[in-house]
């Protein structure tokens, strides 16, 4: 679950308190833009909304709360914390009742600096997603017919989730190929039972380091470890009645994995850091690209864990085993598409639907995806898709489906299977001149599944 930085508009006139407050953030880890006026700020708002606005109420021309007001009128999730070296409570309520979320008195320390900014960050992450959640509610009686396909495997995970939709049971596990749908599958499970009206949360147990996930799964307390400046709630608490999606949980430390078995188990948990006892009402769905039996047997993955996550398991085949769903996941893709982009396809050709059909699909249903999207970007305006608005790879797909299969050889010495993953992440960066995102999708990973096994070679 791991997104781009956060970005922040530090707006003041004094060169100084825009410098040393952007190379704190900034430090932070933050994106950091700055304007010196009202009229600059209402400018780069208007342009590219940022995340947060730090806003000082006395500026040359037009002054903070005007700018704030108009501010919210351009970008009404945009969360503001005003400034001034001049507080009376009379500024600071006209602020609030503006819509700033809260109010620094300058001179500040930086700690305050950092809390205000967190608090900020994490109020207007939780607007996002309550909206987002309301968003997903209104289409919540489509989330069975997000499972797209009527091949045999697709019809018995569609009655699967159909069944869970009228039980409550706490855990599911999810396994399948990356790229196979397991998200969707969750989302489906989660739309469609009791819990809709609740929030559904994930996280990629692979993209975090290890204490960064416990934080984001249980939370912190203030002072748990450098720079929690503040409480934090994690994934489970804001998640209370709802669900939590576990992605590559087989990555899951060990520490995380005695946490999550105590949570599965008490239904209660500890911040880190903290000492007091809360308890959690949400369903857990566990996701996995990888044999978690054979973690057990490795001795990589606790097996009361697995035996607790494994109440119910819903398998998904990949995309080359049920060619047969091609043609349906390419209406559905179309549809999405045309929706998104004004666009007038109607449909594929049957000379490209050949070739779809003939590909092996190693990224499975996202690699389907990406590929229709692709043809919608660089082919806009078209009504059918056809060869020619294909990759290359999928003109060639057809010739290599003649081929036969060759086993993969192996040198005489054996080789090492860490050293085949990385000589596939060499090349992949290489076809796509370093770009992360076209890297994973060539590999048929995730973009944050990459970034792991980049830093797990030492290659990031």
């Amino acid at each position: 679950m791991t997104t781009s930085p956060a970005r922040i508009l530090v707006v003041d006139d004094e060169k100084l308190i825009r410098w040393s407050v952007g190379e704190r953030l900034q430090r932070g880890g933050y994106e950091v833009v700055s304007a010196e006026s009202g009229e600059e700020a209402l400018e780069a708002v208007a342009s590219r909304p940022p995340d947060l606005m730090l806003l000082d109420v006395r500026l040359p021309g037009i002054d903070g709360l005007l700018t704030l007001q108009r501010a919210l009128v351009q970008a009404p999730e945009l969360a503001v914390i005003m400034m001034s070296a001049h507080s009376t409570v009379d500024i600071a309520v006209e602020a609030m009742k503006h819509g700033a979320i809260d109010f620094l008195v300058k001179p500040f320390p930086f700690q305050a600096l950092d809390a205000a900014v967190e608090r900020a960050l994490t109020a207007a992450r939780t607007r996002r997603q309550i909206e987002a959640l309301t968003q997903e509610r209104r289409g919540g009686g489509e989330a069975l017919s997000a499972l797209v396909g009527h091949s045999p495997g697709m019809e018995q995970v569609r009655a699967m989730v159909s069944r869970l939709s009228g039980s409550d049971a706490t855990t599911v596990l999810v396994e399948g190929e990356s790229g196979s749908g397991k998200e969707v599958v969750a989302r489906a499970i989660h739309f469609s039972s009791g819990r809709a009206e609740r929030p559904f949360l994930q996280v990629n147990c692979a993209a975090l380091p290890e204490h960064l996930l416990e934080s984001e799964l249980f939370g912190h307390e203030r002072g748990a470890f450098t720079d929690a400046h503040a409480q934090k709630r994690g994934l489970f608490e804001s998640a209370e009645g709802g669900t939590v999606m576990l992605d590559e949980i087989g990555d899951l430390h060990a520490g995380g994995q005695a946490k999550l078995l105590r949570l599965l188990e008490n239904k209660t948990f500890r911040r880190v850091g903290g000492v007091s006892e809360l308890r959690a009402d949400v369903r857990v769905l566990a996701a996995t690209n990888v044999n978690l039996e054979q973690r057990v047997s490795e001795g990589r993955f606790r097996a009361d864990l697995f035996f607790r996550l494994n109440v119910v398991r819903i398998v998904l085949p990949p995309l080359r085993d049920h060619p047969e769903d091609v043609p349906a996941l390419c209406v559905h893709f179309i549809a999405r598409f045309n929706e998104e982009m004004n666009g007038r396809v109607k449909g594929v050709s049957s000379a490209a639907m050949q070739l779809l059909q003939a590909h092996r699909w190693p990224g499975n249903v996202r690699e389907l995806r990406n590929a229709v999207e692709r043809a919608f970007i660089l082919h806009a305006g078209v009504e059918e898709l056809r060869p020619e608005h294909l990759t290359p790879e999928l003109r060639g797909a057809a010739v290599a489906a003649r081929r036969p299969e060759k086993p993969a050889a192996v040198a005489p010495d054996g080789l090492l299977l860490e050293d085949v993953e990385r000589k596939l992440i060499q090349e992949a960066l290489e076809r796509s001149s370093g770009n992360q995102s076209r890297a994973a999708r060539l590999l048929g990973i995730s973009r944050d599944t990459l970034r792991y096994r980049l830093k797990k070679h030492g290659m990031g």
